[in-house]
């Protein structure tokens, strides 16, 4: 009687079986879609940081431009240009040499 038991349960249990498989199948591929959308979304989060990143090298270059250092120096540090015969030259032997 045991034996007869048994294979009434098998068509059950390899029902089970397919079921759980193709769940497990749908599972992966939501899983698989749900990380490709969150690769695209950090991917386009990258590219942002990076031309922010573009930005501001180009916004520090031209602040450390030579022109516009003399421009901050003259208006806001209240330097003036350096004339001729201030500039003093330091050589080998001569500390002072006239321009």
């Amino acid at each position: 009687m045991k034996k007869n038991n048994i294979n009434d349960f098998k068509p059950f249990l390899s029902l089970i079986i397919i079921i759980m498989t193709l769940l497990f199948l749908v599972f992966s591929k939501m899983e698989v879609r749900r990380l490709g959308y969150s690769v695209l979304k950090q991917s386009r989060e990258f590219r942002r940081l990076q031309d922010n990143y573009r930005l501001k090298v180009i916004e520090y270059a031209k602040l450390t431009s030579p022109e516009n250092l003399r421009k901050m120096a003259v208006s806001k540090f209240t330097m003036s240009e350096a004339e001729v015969g201030q500039i003093i030259h330091i050589s080998g032997d001569q500390i002072a040499v006239e321009q």
